[in-house]
């Protein structure tokens, strides 16, 4: 049985469900790759298992970072090879799980080693527009600029930030394990890509987002206090605490909703590309299966002599 098998995909394709379904069958421990579920606290808004999931296996890496926390690749990745280590002294299978790519990418490759945040520098850049962030760093790494995806403004911030920490165009910074002939790979890439077409999905992401309003995640960002410039990037926080800046009415709060509901899609479709060209992970499109369907695949392909394959729908 393979020590380590990775589950991921863009938010919303039901990956928590399933994997937590495989692990209690085959007795394995399940480790987040999520970049926002691995704060405390906020759990609406970053969509964690809820507490009939959690309970089906073992979960790490969930709600153990205080929000006030900064979190990088880097720090994700120490974190995570510690605790699949400790699973893999109690003799069981850990299953990554989650959408976060480059937090998936810091497992599966040696990723160069990064300058830490500097708070001051980090507030300064914080204070310009995206539109200076984006000329900033066309001049320092234009190569950067025609890369990284220019309408995220945590990444614009975060090239610039490495720009000026390291004197050397991040794109340089970035190449720099590569042309080091360290090994790239640290834990062996096994495992599966799951999506679903595109009208399901956007239809399951609205139906989060209006579930968490239902459930009160206004009131969640309402007493959350102190966030990290990392953590005030989750989905829908910046939008919710402009909310209760407000007035919240009916119709901002439909507003409010809107914003978070296109915000997630547009999340899902860069998900999407990330995996598609950043990983050689099978693809499996669980529009195209029950949900009892593909946990038998999985287990089929993880403990093959213990369960029988199952065919895709026609």
């Amino acid at each position: 049985m393979r020590r380590t098998f990775f589950i991921v995909g863009p938010t919303a394709t039901g990956k928590s469900e399933l994997a937590a379904d495989v692990a209690r069958e085959i007795g394995a421990e399940i480790v987040s790759a999520d970049a926002f579920q691995i704060y405390r606290g906020l759990d609406l808004l970053t969509a964690k298992p809820d507490a009939a999931t959690l309970a089906k296996a073992q979960h790490h890496l969930i709600g153990t970072t205080p929000l006030r926390e900064e979190m990088n690749a880097e720090k994700y990745r120490r974190a995570a090879s510690r605790v699949i280590d400790e699973i893999h002294s109690r003799g069981k299978l850990a299953i990554v799980v989650g959408g976060s790519g480059l937090y998936v990418k810091a497992l599966t490759h040696r990723l160069a080693p990064l300058p830490e945040s500097d708070p001051k520098l980090r507030e300064r850049l914080n204070a310009m527009s995206l539109d200076e962030l984006r000329s900033r760093l066309s001049e320092l790494d234009s190569e950067a600029a025609g890369r990284i995806d220019m309408k995220n403004r945590r990444r614009v911030v975060r090239a610039v930030e490495i720009c000026l920490r390291t004197g050397k165009p991040v794109s340089e910074v970035l190449a720099g394990v590569g042309d080091s002939g360290q090994p790239g790979s640290t834990i062996p890439a096994t495992g599966v890509f799951v999506f679903r077409d595109r009208e399901e999905l956007y239809a399951r992401i609205n139906q989060r987002v209006e579930a968490i309003f239902e459930s009160g995640v206004i009131e969640e960002v309402r007493v959350a206090g102190e966030v990290s410039a990392t953590a005030s990037q989750m989905i829908g926080f910046r939008e919710i605490r402009q909310l209760l800046n407000g007035p919240a009415d009916a119709g901002s709060i439909s507003q409010c909703m809107a914003a978070i509901q296109q915000a997630s899609r547009r999340y899902a479709k860069r998900q999407l590309t990330w995996f598609r060209r950043q990983t050689n992970f099978s693809p499996l499109n669980l529009s195209l299966l029950t949900h009892n369907e593909a946990g038998i695949l999985l287990r089929n392909r993880l403990e093959p002599r213990k369960f029988s394959g199952v065919r895709a729908k026609e």
